[in-house]
């Protein structure tokens, strides 16, 4: 618990010198609390929240958990989720407006599956190739925990001729994978087409693309992250067309990383949206 309280102090510390919108982020997920632990009056648990706040002040449980425990938690789903999500679509928006044509082969496939009288729904996902290979082409270019999440060894043990030492922390470099010329023909360019036909999958089972890691310590919201990264990004290229400003041209749009907790653009993406649809 110790360890548990100096990670929570030590996340306000960082947060508090970051960006309004990790600021909110800290505000929205202490509400989160407070709502929960105002309405928790003895009936049945409605989400983990509601787990969490119960094992508060618990004499049962085996660890003691209170407010500032709570607090951190909640903090690392709402960052783990907010920041990475919208990360990634704002690399994947830039690419598309770097590369008009693969911008028009997205809202091609959206016309055709969902049509311009409606907004897209989660259920037209599975239908959507050629975005979902956006997606994958995005994560591949710019992961955005370009080395993962340390691990460590338990025991001693050897992989593929390295030997690894018990209590060695082990570093995976995803970005180099990614960009392997090796594993990926023309690796610095953004083709989603390399994905077609393809087996290649993110979910930890091929190696040349593991952005959510891989194994049993692999990202818990695989399923939920990607869903919002492709429902958020379908909105935004089937309901608006985008231009860069003052008549920039696709191939002068900087595409520059700033390195931190999550590997954002250097530059905020500036574009002038226009609505599309008929509705």
């Amino acid at each position: 618990m110790e360890r548990l309280d100096k990670w929570a102090e030590l996340k306000v510390r960082v947060c508090s010198d970051c960006s309004r919108g990790h600021l909110y982020e800290i505000k929205t997920g202490w509400c989160l609390f407070c709502e929960h632990l105002q309405s928790n009056n003895g009936e049945r648990t409605k989400d983990f929240v509601d787990v969490i706040v119960g094992f508060m002040g618990s004499e049962e449980s085996e660890y003691r958990i209170e407010r500032p425990h709570i607090k951190a938690i909640i903090m690392d789903m709402l960052v783990a989720s907010m920041d990475t999500s919208s990360t990634t679509v704002d690399w994947a928006l830039s690419e598309l407006m770097r590369h008009p044509k693969a911008m028009k082969k997205v809202q091609k496939e959206l016309e055709d599956v969902v049509e311009l009288e409606r907004m897209v729904e989660e259920s037209d996902l599975e239908k959507l190739d050629y975005l979902s290979m956006v997606v994958k082409e995005t994560l591949r270019l710019h992961p955005v925990a370009p080395l993962l999440v340390p691990h460590a060894a338990t025991e001693d043990c050897t992989v593929n001729g390295y030997h690894i030492p018990k209590k060695s922390r082990v570093i995976i470099n995803a970005w180099a994978i990614r960009r392997d010329p090796s594993a990926w023909t023309d690796a610095e360019e953004f083709i989603p087409e390399r994905f077609e036909g393809s087996d290649v999958h993110v979910r930890g089972n091929h190696f040349q693309l593991i952005p959510f890691g891989s194994g049993r310590r692999r990202c818990p919201g695989i399923q939920l992250g990607l869903t919002v990264v492709q429902l958020m990004l379908a909105q935004l290229v089937h309901c608006f067309d985008w231009e860069l400003p003052n008549n920039m041209f696709p191939e002068e749009l900087d595409m520059s990383e700033a390195l931190g907790i999550t590997v954002a653009r250097a530059k905020h993406l500036i574009a002038t949206p226009s609505y599309r649809l008929h509705k």
